[in-house]
């Protein structure tokens, strides 16, 4: 069973997603802002990270710098997920050492298909 990580501070949306991946066989780790979630990425060891951009505490894209820069989380794939849709938004998220983006609301199909990319197993 793969583990997802997803630092989301909304909770009605951090609650929906979670409940749609285990429904597809994930084991769920939530954070609520980005100092909970790179800590629970240094202790949960998750196969990947859905990662909110807009956090409290510390931010998507300093909580992505700092897990790439940790030798421990660093090779754990980094998916964004912002609201912000444009161009410029995807190639700071990606500068940020995201490894792919996904515009909110979550297209689920879009983002299995990158969790899946990501991963290298299919998801569904």
């Amino acid at each position: 069973m793969k583990k997802i990580l997803l630092i989301e501070d909304n909770e009605m949306n951090r609650e929906m997603l979670a409940r749609r991946l285990q429904k597809r066989g994930f084991e769920m780790l939530l954070a609520e802002d980005g100092l909970i979630g790179v800590d629970q990425a240094r202790q949960g060891k998750p196969d990947l990270i859905l990662m909110d951009m807009s956090l409290p505490n510390l931010d998507g894209w300093d909580a992505s710098r700092q897990l790439k820069a940790d030798p421990a989380t660093a090779a754990i794939p980094i998916i964004a997920l912002t609201a912000h849709a444009m161009a410029e938004d995807r190639e700071k998220a990606l500068a940020a050492g995201c490894d792919e983006f996904e515009t909110k609301p979550v297209d689920l199909a879009s983002l299995l298909a990158k969790m899946e990319t990501l991963m290298g197993k299919p998801t569904a």
